[in-house]
């Protein structure tokens, strides 16, 4: 009666947890701040489709705009602040989807799309589908080993934020064009324009990834390549939509220029291989 009292043991699976799969109770700060980048690239995306059934579709494609800014500085940031995480990189991933294929799509059918009917309507449920596939085919191939790193140079496919920007060009041509007075015709090329992008977006072509930026400039051509991108800048501050416009043309042509880059490369990589 007064002897000790023996305490029941505890279940195995309450104690015998591995110390790796437990959460960590401190988060670093530095791991929170891409985080919340993209977050805001969320809302600025969101925010754009509800300024666009607003009828304020300036404001609608700068959002949009600012969110492929966002986009492009969270992975940066986070590698300067070695605050990469798995979780950053899905939550990252989910947001493009909203911000580049969704929003986009939305935004282009409440501008000119829906005096297509249904047709404009599959225009933009086709651009967020390819958006999803070059999502998914991105993300699997960062987990393939056998990929030359040489063409880590080279997305496989127009990248979503930049498509984004592509498919927003009805857009910029009517904020600085005047009303052709045939809105069917317009929705209709821009219904047909959309799908395209979408396609290009979900193809097998190679275009310049931005670590394209990290060649190496000669010390002479210093001066005028910043000569040249603050004139960039200046023409984007005062004259934006027609410099979008120009932007969205250089692009659509450089997309030759990086297919032949590549093939050249391709041909002198299995060059090298053969005389190994």
């Amino acid at each position: 009666m007064g002897g000790p009292i023996v305490q029941p043991e505890p279940e195995e699976d309450e104690t015998a947890q591995d110390a790796s799969v437990q959460p960590r109770a401190w988060i670093p700060f530095r791991q929170i701040v891409p985080n919340l980048i993209t977050i805001l690239a969320i809302c600025a995306g969101m925010t754009g489709i509800r300024l666009a059934f607003e009828g304020r579709f300036e404001l609608a494609v700068l959002m949009i705009l600012g969110a492929a800014f966002l986009d492009g500085i969270d992975g940066r940031i986070a590698r300067m602040l070695k605050g990469q995480s798995r979780f950053g990189a899905e939550m990252d991933s989910l947001a493009d989807i909203v911000n580049f294929g969704v929003a986009p799509g939305l935004v282009l059918y409440a501008y000119t799309l829906h005096e297509a009917g249904a047709f404009g309507w599959i225009a933009a449920l086709l651009y967020a589908t390819t958006c999803a596939l070059r999502l998914a085919r991105f993300n699997t191939m960062l987990d393939d080993p056998n990929r030359p790193k040489w063409q880590t140079a080279y997305f496989v496919g127009v990248p979503a934020p930049a498509g984004a920007g592509l498919a927003l060009f009805p857009a910029y041509l009517g904020f600085v064009g005047p009303d052709t007075g045939y809105p069917q015709l317009s929705a209709g090329f821009s219904a047909v324009y959309l799908v395209v992008i979408g396609g290009l977006m979900a193809s097998q072509i190679p275009t310049w990834s931005g670590k394209t930026i990290a060649v190496r400039v000669r010390r002479d051509y210093v001066a005028p390549v910043i000569l040249v991108l603050v004139a960039y800048v200046a023409l984007l501050s005062s004259y934006l939509w027609q410099t979008l416009v120009f932007t969205g043309l250089a692009y659509l042509v450089s997309i030759g220029f990086s297919v032949r880059s590549y093939r050249r490369r391709a041909r002198k990589e299995a060059m090298a291989l053969d005389g190994d």
